[in-house]
């Protein structure tokens, strides 16, 4: 019996109609499918393709295949190869090949359109606004980011992209003229909105938030920051309406209490971040509610939030430890104590990032505690922590040797013996020594020198160190931080304010950053966390300032290895014997604070200003 050969149309427009049930563009557009968790490149789930449906072939068609090869490509792997184009000409001229290549590239030329300058974004508006296009732009636009332009960006600039309701990211950052009108003009029927950022616009008040809630359903991101204005009553909504809201920043909002963040823990389950700096009136009762509920919740930022106790992590259920927490910033609680620090490291034995700068009342304790930490630790921030002592320090390294950051800014207990301790992490990379005014040479030559990664024989290990703050360590000399830069290729920053032996010597200022001028303010940038207080610069400080940075540090080194026996007494030694007894070092200190109008309470602003690390962190390990 003769089988029947299968006819070779049918065959392809069958698996057509099956490539089509699954393609991107169905998936993109499902309603019910969330994208931007279940895709690690959430850009994908803007990026359709034509269906293949579409590309039955003609005769005519069929020779254009014989001749190119790369036209029998499915659409998906098409895109595939377009998303390999970095530049936006590039997809522009693929557009321009044919209509197949023309389908296949627009989304990825439209889904994120480039307006950062004022010219491109006329040209976008202009395409959206024609009439009869070629392709619909205004529902191919799923992500707009207008931050660049933030200074001209104002309600009729916005008005054009009203109609583009598939919008996914909607960044409008600092658009400080932006009003309640012209944001809610573009909330208005999106759907789709995921993620929402309207930093700075202290303009846009409730009604903003209440358009969110209402048209937002599916919103994972919010971003609030120095909106001043917005209250209560429409964060309350948003939280009830906004069920799949994870992260949620509320920086500086001061008119959040504890009525809005409650309504988060409760109708939010799947929160991963929420950042509450500065937001004084939270209580208590909101952390311990939101750490309760908030079983995924991995970083929990509560800086300079004064009424918090330590209550708020000692109310905490029994018997319930929190597995998915990374990152916990404390920063300026003043009234925690050990016993909250205990209990932090119990419930939460997975912590990654702990900063506890100025939380002024913890002792040793606190730090022995940390050290149950072990492995999992590679940041923290102990800060103004004066109580603390080279005992604990000694103990934190020996049993967290992964840290590749720590800051302990005005921790002036501390003497060699830590910083020596310290040296022996093999992978640090950021040390913060603003301050310990009796740390000498010893401490920078441990440094310098290369360590091993584990006891047993091997060969050295060249450092890591990208970033040392050393400002106010009166007894540094030059020849230590010659060590230091030979021995540290990878340093770009290193910062000096008051080392008399660097500020002093014009040959060396001339390799440092200018200093800062007489008044300035402070801003937030993105997770830096600046001091918002305006700070007068006084003539002394801008005398004693000595910051290296990028060019700077490398231009120094190869300054100071040039003729070294020109710049210092080579038959001294780099340090002497002596424990220092003889000197009178807290007269120094008190000296050169006085003569340089400096306190502690200065230090986070001074840090900032010497570009040290002393309020600002950056997350170096996992999210």
């Amino acid at each position: 019996m003769v089988r029947s050969r299968p006819n070779m149309l049918e065959t392809s427009t069958s698996t057509s109609a099956s490539s089509s049930s699954s393609s991107p563009e169905r998936a993109a557009y499902d309603d019910d499918t969330d994208f931007f968790t279940a895709q690690r490149n959430d850009s994908e789930s803007s990026i359709g393709v034509a269906s293949l449906r579409d590309m039955t072939m003609s005769p005519s068609r069929e020779r254009e295949y014989r001749v190119s090869p790369i036209s029998r490509l499915p659409p998906e792997l098409l895109i595939g190869v377009f998303t390999k184009l970095s530049s936006s000409m590039d997809l522009r001229s693929c557009m321009l090949v044919s209509k197949t290549w023309s389908r296949n590239s627009v989304d990825l030329l439209w889904h994120r359109p480039l307006c950062n300058t004022w010219q491109n974004l006329e040209s976008v508006i202009k395409s959206i606004r024609e009439p009869g296009g070629y392709y619909p732009y205004h529902a191919l636009v799923k992500r707009l980011n207008l931050s660049n332009l933030n200074d001209r960006v104002n309600n009729g600039t916005v008005k054009p992209f009203m109609h583009c309701n598939r919008i996914e990211r909607l960044t409008l950052t600092g658009c400080v003229q932006l009003t309640d009108e012209g944001v809610c003009s573009l909330i208005y029927g999106s759907r789709s909105l995921l993620a929402l950022d309207i930093t700075g616009l202290n303009s846009t008040t409730d009604h903003t938030l209440r358009a969110v809630s209402e048209n937002c359903g599916r919103l994972q991101g919010l971003n609030i920051t120095d909106c001043s204005k917005v209250t209560d009553d429409s964060l309350v909504e948003v939280a009830e309406h906004c069920h799949f809201l994870k992260r949620l920043k509320l920086n500086n909002c001061s008119l959040v209490t504890d009525e809005s963040i409650m309504a988060v823990a409760h109708h939010c389950p799947y929160m991963l971040e929420i950042d509450l700096h500065n937001c004084r009136q939270i209580s208590n009762v909101s952390i311990t509610a939101l750490i309760s509920h908030g079983r995924q919740l991995r970083e929990l930022r509560v800086g300079h939030c004064h009424l918090l106790t330590d209550a708020a992590f000692l109310d905490l259920p029994k018997n319930l430890t929190f597995e998915s927490l990374r990152i916990l910033d404390l920063t300026a609680c003043h009234h925690l104590h050990d016993e909250a620090v205990e209990r932090i490291i119990e419930t939460s034995p997975r912590l990654r990032n702990l900063v506890l700068a100025k939380c002024r009342e913890i002792t040793d304790r606190s730090v022995i505690a940390i050290t149950k930490l072990g492995k999992n630790l590679h940041y923290i921030h102990l800060g103004h922590c004066a109580q603390i002592t080279d005992t604990a320090v000694v103990q934190l390294v020996k049993m967290c040797n992964r840290i590749r950051y720590i800051d302990l800014a005005c921790c002036h207990r501390l003497t060699d013996q830590s910083v020596k301790q310290l040296a022996t992490l093999p992978k640090l990379r950021r040390i913060g020594l603003v301050k310990c005014q009796s740390i000498t040479d010893r401490s920078i030559l441990a440094l310098a020198k290369a360590t091993t990664v584990d006891p047993r024989p091997k060969p050295l290990t060249q450092s890591l160190l990208e970033r040392v703050h050393l400002s106010y360590c009166i007894n540094l000399t030059l020849q230590g931080i010659h060590a230091l830069l030979n021995q540290c290729p990878k340093l770009t920053h290193l910062s000096l304010t008051g080392v008399q032996a660097f500020y002093l010597r014009e040959d060396l200022i001339s390799f440092c950053r200018e200093a800062p001028p007489g008044t300035f303010s402070f801003t937030k940038v993105r997770d830096r966390m600046v001091a918002d207080k305006k700070t007068e610069f006084t003539e002394h400080q801008r005398h004693v300032f000595c910051v290296f940075s990028g060019e700077g540090v490398n231009r120094l080194r190869n300054y100071l290895n040039e003729s070294p026996e020109t710049l210092y007494d080579t038959e001294g030694t780099m340090y002497d014997d002596r424990d220092g007894e003889d000197m009178d070092t807290d007269h120094q200190v008190a000296g050169l604070m006085h003569a340089t109008g400096l306190n502690d309470d200065d230090d986070d602003d001074m840090d900032e200003v010497d570009g040290g690390d002393g309020s600002q962190y950056e997350l170096e390990g996992e999210r």
